[in-house]
């Protein structure tokens, strides 16, 4: 199933266009799609049983994002070998982990102002938490997420690289740095979880294009290891780490200005569209 944010209400996204939630279940289930994943467990079992009444048809420009209010939005540096090499690092022997801030996360359409500094893209899917979970296993590691979505992580590289160490949490974190959606996909919708067409267009042209499977720690490797520290609870993120090809490491460097349009795609979850003033 494909959960989405539709006027502030939790809907369920089919052929036909968009089912709220609360509505179709009598009030079972509340309109707050964060209520939806706290009880994520009976919620499923409800979805995939129920008569969904007709859907009614909707604009993609109007979703919000999946999850807009998560408790926790982890990310993950240089998860992919060959942007760890475009930046100069040493593929990394654990994950290297940072935050984005949740009052950067807005839906998959937002349009984006530009701060002041140099504005990058960093393409990334995302796993959505969906049990509260405390030191998990890699190998229960899947069973913890509800569902996958599309994320950018983007990144204003001035204010990220000040200091020793970097700010890397808030140059992350500006107002729309991070859009998600366009809708919380549950695994089984996936032919392969594991090995996913992940692609970046600026402008229309691809800059970043590779497969999930090329990741060095994987989903439920990530799940171990941010759990070993940090009790995660339903609704947290994880932005699991972006690919080559981002513009500070491009010769001659290219950021982001005034009316470029950013889509990100994800084979299976969707795509989204950023516009930049």
């Amino acid at each position: 199933m494909r959960l989405a944010t539709l006027a502030d209400r939790a809907v369920l996204l089919t052929e036909d266009g968009a089912v709220d939630i609360a509505d179709a279940s009598s009030g079972r289930f509340g309109p707050d799609p964060m209520d939806v994943l706290t009880d994520w467990t009976e919620f499923q079992a409800w979805a995939e049983s129920a008569e969904l009444p007709a859907a009614s048809p909707y604009r993609t420009a109007d979703l919000d994002a999946p999850v807009p209010r998560p408790r926790q939005v982890f990310a993950v540096a240089l998860n992919y070998r060959p942007h760890a090499t475009e930046a100069g690092h040493v593929p990394p022997d654990v994950p290297l982990l940072f935050t984005k801030f949740p009052s950067c996360i807005v839906g998959p359409t937002a349009e984006v102002e530009l701060p002041e500094g140099n504005v990058d893209w960093e393409l990334e899917m995302v796993a959505v938490i969906g049990a509260p979970c405390h030191r998990v296993s890699a190998s229960e590691g899947w069973a913890t997420v509800a569902g996958l979505t599309v994320g950018q992580d983007l990144s204003e590289r001035v204010l990220q690289l000040t200091g020793k160490p970097p700010q890397f949490s808030l140059g992350k974190s500006y107002p729309g740095f991070g859009p998600t959606g366009p809708a919380l996909v549950t695994l089984d919708e996936l032919p392969d979880r594991d090995n996913i067409a992940i692609e970046c267009l600026l402008n229309g042209e691809s800059v970043q294009a590779a497969r999930t499977s090329e990741m060095i720690f994987s989903v439920p490797e990530l799940v171990e290891f941010i759990s070993g520290v940090c009790p995660l609870h339903p609704g947290d993120l994880i932005f699991t780490g972006t690919l080559a090809g981002v513009g500070n490491r491009r010769v001659p460097q290219r950021f982001l200005s005034h009316g470029d349009v950013l889509v990100s795609r994800i084979d299976g979850l969707g795509e989204m569209r950023q516009t930049f003033r």
